[in-house]
């Protein structure tokens, strides 16, 4: 008799067996955190709404675990749908760029944004990021639903576009704090020249102020290696 597969292991094939939208209705920040919890025992077969019924079974197969009916508190089994911004609304505001995990919302500050449809997962994260209403969502596929709705190409290619999408993101964040820390580390380095002078209490004032923006810069880069 074989062993049973290793958590790592089973993380990655119950990993394999999620649709990839990337929508957090499971209650984790995206399907490898959901993948993992599951493998971990930490969390039920039944909490994926894109993956519907076919997916609870799916997961059910891996694990060893009996099927359950998907868990109402983390949403109900529907058609697949795509976003769509009203143009006449939108104001640029570039949040449910931010908020996209996929990158499929093209546009830029104060430019009228538009979705790529057939990149768009149907996560639905852009809705509430919009703070003027102008997203909606449309059913794509129909009356199939769950996976029916959704194919395991389709599944890959979202999965390979969040991680592009993440990977740049982190990156850029990365770079951000590297920015912001040899900013404050240049001007602890030059604070009388940059602060007109200023010296006594007033100087020290602003190099505790410099000091601490320095800390905390990187605190956060620290936190993120």
């Amino acid at each position: 008799m074989s062993a049973p597969p290793s958590s790592q292991l089973l993380a990655a094939r119950l990993l394999d067996a999620l649709p990839q939208t990337q929508c957090t209705r499971c209650g984790y920040p995206d399907c490898a955190a959901y993948a993992q919890a599951i493998a971990q025992g930490e969390a039920d077969i039944n909490q994926c709404p894109p993956g519907g019924a076919e997916g609870v079974a799916r997961l059910a197969a891996l694990t060893g675990r009996p099927a359950t009916p998907l868990n109402p508190d983390h949403g109900v089994e529907g058609p697949r749908t795509v976003a769509w911004i009203d143009e006449a609304w939108c104001i640029g505001c570039t949040l449910c760029i931010q908020a996209c995990p996929v990158d499929c919302i093209v546009g830029g500050n104060k430019r009228m944004h538009t979705v790529i449809e057939a990149q768009c997962t149907g996560c639905e994260l852009c809705v509430p990021a919009c703070p003027v209403d102008c997203i909606h969502l449309d059913s794509v596929s129909g009356a199939r639903t769950g996976w029916a709705a959704w194919s395991t190409t389709q599944a890959r290619e979202a999965r390979d576009r969040y991680q592009l999408t993440s990977n740049r993101r982190s990156r850029y964040a990365e770079e951000h704090l590297k920015k912001m820390e040899e900013k404050a580390a240049h001007k602890l380095a030059h604070l009388p020249e940059l602060t007109k002078n200023a010296s006594g209490p007033e100087l020290e004032r602003k190099r505790a102020l410099v000091e601490a923006a320095l800390a905390r810069a990187r605190a956060k880069r620290d936190a993120r290696s």
